[in-house]
C-alpha cells in the first residue's frame, strides 16, 4: 500500500508542475475568479485487456465532454524514489475540481465505470490544484 501511495504522489507531483510551462503555480484565483484546476490521477493495473479496450474507447469521449485532457497517459517512466506503480498512471487535467468530479459522478461515466472495475485493480484520485 505504501509503495501505490508513493507513485501516486509523484504522478501527481509531476501533473501539478506542469500546470505551466515556466513550472509556476495555475493562475488560479486570479483577477478574473478563475477556479483552481482540477486533476484525475489514476493508478491502473490491467487484470483482462481485452475487455479493458472497450474502457479505453468509451472513456475518452467523456474525458474531452466534461472539460478534460490527458496530461499523463501510460507513458514511459522511471521510478527513482520508493517503490515503482503497479500498472499505468494516468493524470487528468480538468478546468475546475468542480468539472473533475462532474466529470467521475456523471450517469455516462458511471455506466462505463464497471468495464474498468471488472478488468482492472484501480486507485481513482481527485484533487484540487494550487491556487496561491
Amino acid at each position: 500500500m505504501a509503495r501505490t501511495k508513493f507513485a501516486v504522489l509523484a504522478a501527481l507531483s509531476a501533473a501539478l508542475m506542469a500546470c505551466s510551462a515556466a513550472n509556476e503555480p495555475a493562475p488560479a484565483g486570479d483577477a478574473t475568479g478563475a477556479a483552481p484546476k482540477g486533476y484525475v490521477v489514476a493508478e491502473i493495473r490491467v487484470t483482462d485487456p481485452e475487455p479493458y479496450k472497450e474502457y479505453l474507447a468509451a472513456v475518452t469521449p467523456l474525458v474531452e465532454k466534461f472539460g478534460g485532457t490527458y496530461l499523463v497517459r501510460a507513458g514511459e517512466s522511471e521510478t527513482r524514489e520508493g517503490a515503482a506503480p503497479e500498472g499505468r498512471i494516468v493524470v487528468l487535467e480538468y478546468p475546475s475540481y468542480a468539472a473533475a468530479k462532474a466529470f467521475y459522478d456523471s450517469p455516462e461515466y458511471q455506466a462505463i465505470l464497471p468495464l474498468r472495475t471488472n478488468n482492472a485493480v484501480s486507485r481513482i484520485i481527485i484533487i484540487e490544484g494550487f491556487a496561491p
